[in-house]
């Protein structure tokens, strides 16, 4: 088969939805022929592609790729984006890598695309796999870059560079070649033009031999993803913004499972976990403190929660103002909640600890709620402190923080999913407010 073909097959094989998809052109060979090969293959799979470009401010010549790059976008008569950051000179892979990736996954939000696809090929998963072992990764790390995770696609991954270029000349395509790729003070480039050459003419079939380690280790990885599913009594959970499992369970295990268990199920959620942050993880799994914290970097944390162990992404505190329900009716979101409400009549009973509460009209607002604050429970006795009201519904520590209430006159009526008070209750069949919240 020719490239064209091989590579409609693996968009086959790929199964990527319809949708809107970045393109990352670089403006170098690979990302030419990859957008080459998209053209070519768009009746195949159908996508709405948007040419996608950064410029890291790192070249003089840059401003030059990037006008060449909006060139070829409009002679396939597609979108153009472009992003640009000032790195200067001086400025080391990651930082590159992270600035780009930062802007592209901004566009796409901005734009509603559900792909990024980017020209990642076997060269590429050679110089990683070689780049991680020489770091001392783990067998997960050594699994390499995927052919798509989450949003990331990356359809020339099983393509040497060697059938891009001669693809390249063959149909006649411009593309930029960056100095940088040649820079032995980046270690990618060093492994590229100095290590890999020396050990190919020592060992001819070393490119086969880390290729065939990565997928080794890349099923590995995907064993342990699909074992988290089969331990007896872990309980594993995708949460919406994490994982969790049963802490009495983990903590049965003995360390090297415990940490296997922990470092894939982070994979799934996309925290970089090792083994040392998993091994502090089982240390605070082991002390039973329910309410015990551990941050894990980069944003997350674990937390044991009354019997479950819970790692999770902090939520930010901006976007939590306090803001009343004003209209017949609207919605707005609050943190990551999202709030709705409405008006209609009244039903018979009202479920407390649902996410939908009915109310008497009258003042209304949207805000956090602060401790010492009371409640009394629709149908309880007494009334009862907040956080007492999110112990009973075992809703851990770290979430009460970004849990909004509904307030009126007289103080919090409702804490949707855990307490509806008994205030403000309209008669059954009368118009009422209702609310609904909504946590993704």
């Amino acid at each position: 088969m020719t490239l064209l073909e091989e590579f409609g097959a693996q968009l086959v094989a790929l199964r990527l939805p319809l949708a809107r998809a970045l393109v990352a052109v670089s403006g170098g060979p690979d990302s030419v022929v990859l957008l080459h090969l998209l053209v070519a293959t768009r009746e195949l799979h159908q996508l709405d592609l948007v040419v996608a470009h950064f410029d890291h401010g790192i070249h003089p010549a840059s401003a030059d790729v990037a006008l060449g790059v909006r060139a070829l976008a409009a002679r396939y008569g597609l979108p153009y984006e472009q992003g640009h950051t000032s790195l200067g000179a001086g400025a080391g892979e990651t930082a590159a890598r992270a600035a780009r990736y930062a802007w592209l996954e901004a566009t796409r939000f901005q734009l509603g695309a559900e792909l990024v696809i980017t020209a990642h090929h076997a060269d590429d998963q050679v110089e990683t796999v070689l780049m991680r072992a020489l770091k001392g990764s783990g067998p997960a790390g050594l699994a390499g870059i995927t052919a798509r995770r989450g949003v990331l696609v990356r359809p020339l991954l099983p393509f040497r560079r060697a059938a891009i270029l001669r693809y390249l000349r063959a149909e006649g395509l411009a593309a930029w070649g960056d100095p940088a790729n040649q820079d032995p003070r980046h270690l990618r480039s060093w492994l590229r033009g100095d290590v890999l050459p020396a050990l190919r003419a020592r060992l001819p079939r070393v490119d086969h031999a880390l290729l065939q380690l990565g997928r080794q280790a890349a099923r590995a990885r995907a064993a342990w993803s699909s074992v988290l599913n089969l331990l007896p009594g872990l309980e594993f959970r995708l949460e919406d913004d994490g994982f969790s499992v049963a802490a009495r369970t983990l903590s049965g295990y003995d360390s090297a499972l415990g940490e296997s268990v922990l470092m894939s199920a982070a994979r799934r959620v996309g925290c970089r976990l090792g083994p040392t942050r998993a091994g502090r993880v089982l240390q605070l799994v082991g002390r039973g403190v329910s309410g015990a914290r551990a941050p894990l970097g980069a944003g997350w944390t674990a937390e044991l929660a009354f019997d479950r162990l819970m790692v999770t992404r902090d939520e930010p505190d901006a976007g939590r103002p306090t803001w009343p329900l004003e209209g017949a009716a609207g919605e707005a979101a609050w943190g990551r909640w999202r709030v709705r409400w409405s008006r209609e009549p009244a039903p018979e009973r009202q479920d407390r600890a649902g996410l939908a509460a009915w109310f008497a009209p009258g003042p209304l607002f949207i805000r956090t709620w602060s401790a010492g604050e009371r409640l009394r429970p629709l149908g309880g006795t007494g009334r009862r402190l907040l956080v007492r009201c999110f112990q009973d519904a075992r809703v851990p520590r770290s979430r009460r923080a970004g849990w909004p209430v509904l307030a009126g006159p007289g103080g919090v009526v409702w804490i949707p999913g855990v307490s509806r008070s008994d205030a403000l209750l309209p008669e059954p069949g009368t118009e009422a407010v209702r609310v609904d919240a909504e946590h993704p």
